[in-house]
Formats: C-alpha cells, structure tokens, sequence
C-alpha cells in the first residue's frame, strides 16, 4: 500500500515521526482528508481530532490548532498541542468539562474570561471525544 511521511510537532517536541497511509485532520473548512499524492498546500487547522491509518490502524489525536504544510510525498504538523488518545483520561476529562461548564454558567466572567474557558472547554471535549473515538476502535 502507499504510503506518505507524516510529522506531528508541537512546542514540545516531537509527537509522530512515520509512513502512514491516510489522514484526516481537522482544517477551518471542514475535516481535509490526505493520501499518498495530495496536491501540495498549506492548511490551517482548527482544535478537532485527527486521526491517520498507519499499518492499517487508525490512531487518533486531540489537537488544538496549528498547520498543516502538506506536499504528496509528506505532511508536517506544526500544532499547538497533540495529545495521543491512548494518554487521554477520559474521566478526568469529562471532569474537568464540567467544572468549565458550570464555571462559565456562573456569569460571573468578563468577556475575555468566557472566551478563554470557552476555548479551554472545548479543548477537553475534543480530549473526550478522541479518547472514546479511540476506545471504540
């Protein structure tokens, strides 16, 4: 099977180095999806999961925006964050949702304080959502 090189960094390093098959990350103009070949172009993507085949598994990643350069023998991933679903607590994130939820249920924020726990909600979220995606595959 085809393949394409594919690296995921963040800040901190590092996240994924490696041939995988296909990719599906999260672009503000919906989920983009990338095979061995695709037309070379600069994308940015928005807080969402991703996910990739790679030796014919599917591996998922919460991300938290960033950009893709994508070329057709490569794509590289500069993220803010990337975490791996399988380093995902699941439960500590639904916990931590629902603290920012009623947080901001309060009204007791300025507009800049709602926008930031508004990011930070949906950050675990997508956390929640990729770990559950992952356990179920």
């Amino acid at each position: 099977m085809k393949t394409f090189h594919l690296e995921i960094v963040t800040p901190d390093g590092p996240t994924f180095k490696g041939e995988v098959e296909s990719l599906v990350l999260p672009a503000w103009e919906g989920q983009l999806g990338v095979l061995p070949g695709h037309e070379a172009q600069v994308v940015v993507m928005k807080p969402g999961p991703l996910h990739y085949t790679r030796e014919g598994r599917e591996e998922w990643l919460a991300v938290s925006g960033g950009f893709a350069q994508i070329s057709p023998e490569k794509v590289v991933l500069l993220a803010e964050t990337a975490e791996l679903a399988e380093a995902i607590d699941a439960a500590r994130a639904r916990a931590k949702a629902g603290d920012k939820q009623k947080a901001l249920n309060t009204g007791r924020m300025n507009s800049d304080d709602v926008a930031r726990m508004e990011a930070s909600l949906l950050k675990e979220l997508i956390r929640v959502k990729v770990a559950e995606r992952a356990r179920k595959g």
